[in-house]
């Protein structure tokens, strides 16, 4: 039996319900210990008071419970039991430490497009998850997106719904600032209303602020139906990717927004190169097949298989975070660098094209980056990086410049096939660097 008063946490069996993290319509939430043993495994715990439910509300509580028990994924937030008594109605979630994505935000104004990226990755990996399985968010928001060291996780399903392809809803729902104009303007809606919420936290997260960031509701829903386009704040760039995703998400008529499958499949996003759990194992198949063309001497394809690896290679290094597992991960990707560079030069050499040798790396980079965008980048982030280090600025921003750095040399590297570079320095150098300016930052 829990108990509860308006001054201390529910009381409730193998549990210590300590401080309140956030409260809502229906529930309040608080950190807790599962007492089992010597270890107090942390997690949260979601109280409902029977008396504050409704039978709406009683409905979203029970799609909330049925959708979260049976879902297992990295990037949603885990139910890991539910319990009930005369009063209250309990949810056992998984605990995410960082807090959420809104806090996030709003501590560093705007976040970098490469990090930006990266949380937009993760959304929509779990997205294409539920979308598999028929299911929509409908309350998609900065507040309702948490964080676990550096992975993101959606959580509070309170309005998700089991939407089949001709269901519309006309029950308006979820956060006003981030609705769909559809679901604001009281229209028939179904599951492309996520779309429309992804979009409004990836233009948050780059820019400070929501794009109808309004001071009441009349006026966000008179911003809305406006046909005024789209436009990205004057004097902030973003790369011509993220700007075309950004204006296909913000497509105020759903017939024409971006799709779930064009949205999955846009180079932005690049799903396909992610940093996850099965970067490491596509790496290794590509190597496998690189290994073998390279003992049967097919040296064009063997070079075209080590690139491909090369692709993932980078993105399972960032998702990596044992240290030892990391490094000799990173040790693997520096032969494989040199082998590709090797290949490269042989390729080369049977085409008959000329090379010329540089003294140092960073002579190389100058020399390859006439032709290589990228590395010209690569170069100008570690020329930028190095300087915010020794005036001794925001080390989160020093440390993202040093991975990017580290992360466009390696494919940069890869990628060109008519010149060759034996001095690798710089790499080790940059990570080493990058390295020290971890233990107390949020890692990627």
């Amino acid at each position: 039996m829990a108990t509860t008063s308006s001054f201390a946490p529910p009381k409730l069996a193998d549990f210590i319900l300590t401080e309140r993290l956030g409260s809502g319509t229906y529930a309040t939430v608080y950190k807790a210990y599962r007492k089992v043993g010597d270890s107090r495994e942390v997690v949260a715990v979601k109280v409902v008071g029977k008396k504050t439910l409704n039978k709406a509300s009683t409905e979203n509580l029970l799609t909330e419970i049925e959708i979260l028990k049976t879902m297992k994924h990295p990037h949603i937030v885990q139910l890991k039991d539910f319990q009930w008594d005369a009063e209250n109605i309990y949810l056992i979630l998984e605990w995410c430490s960082g807090g959420d994505l809104s806090r996030f935000i709003r501590s560093r104004r705007i976040l970098p497009e490469r990090i930006a990226r990266r949380f937009l990755q993760q959304i929509a990996c779990a997205l294409q998850f539920l979308h598999e399985k028929n299911i929509s968010h409908l309350d998609l928001k900065p507040q309702n997106i948490l964080l676990s060291g550096s992975v993101l996780k959606l959580a509070d399903f309170g309005f998700a719904q089991y939407m089949s392809p001709w269901d519309e809803q006309s029950v308006l729902r979820g956060s006003p600032l981030y609705m769909a104009p559809e679901m604001v303007c009281r229209r028939q809606y179904d599951s492309r209303v996520d779309l429309w919420s992804v979009g409004v936290i990836l233009y948050e997260a780059l820019f400070g602020r929501a794009p109808f960031a309004s001071r009441s509701y009349a006026e966000l829903e008179e911003k809305i139906r406006s046909n005024q386009p789209i436009e990205l704040p004057l004097g902030m760039k973003v790369s011509k990717d993220c700007r075309d995703l950004l204006l296909r998400l913000l497509e105020r008529n759903p017939d024409t927004r971006i799709t779930f499958a064009e949205f999955f499949l846009h180079p932005f996003v690049d799903l396909e190169h992610m940093p996850s759990a099965e970067s490491l194992s596509k790496a290794k198949d590509l190597v496998m097949q690189a290994v073998q063309k390279d003992q049967e001497g097919d040296r064009s394809s063997a070079l075209s298989f080590y690139c491909s690896a090369l692709e993932h290679f980078v993105p399972a290094i960032h998702y990596e975070t044992d240290r030892l597992r990391k490094d000799a991960l990173r040790q693997k990707v520096s032969q494989y660098v040199s082998r590709a560079e090797e290949l490269k030069a042989l390729v080369a050499s049977d085409n008959r094209v000329t090379f010329e040798e540089a003294q140092t790396a960073r002579d190389v980079l100058r020399e390859m980056s006439r032709d290589r965008p990228r590395l010209l980048s690569a170069l100008e982030m570690a020329s930028t990086a190095i300087a915010k280090e020794e005036s001794g600025l925001d080390d989160f921003e020093t440390l993202d410049l040093y991975q990017q750095c580290l992360g466009e040399l390696l494919l940069a590297l890869a990628a060109d096939t008519r010149r060759t570079c034996k001095h690798h320095t710089e790499i080790p150098s940059l990570v080493q660097t990058a390295e020290t300016l971890q233990p107390n930052l949020f890692l990627f």
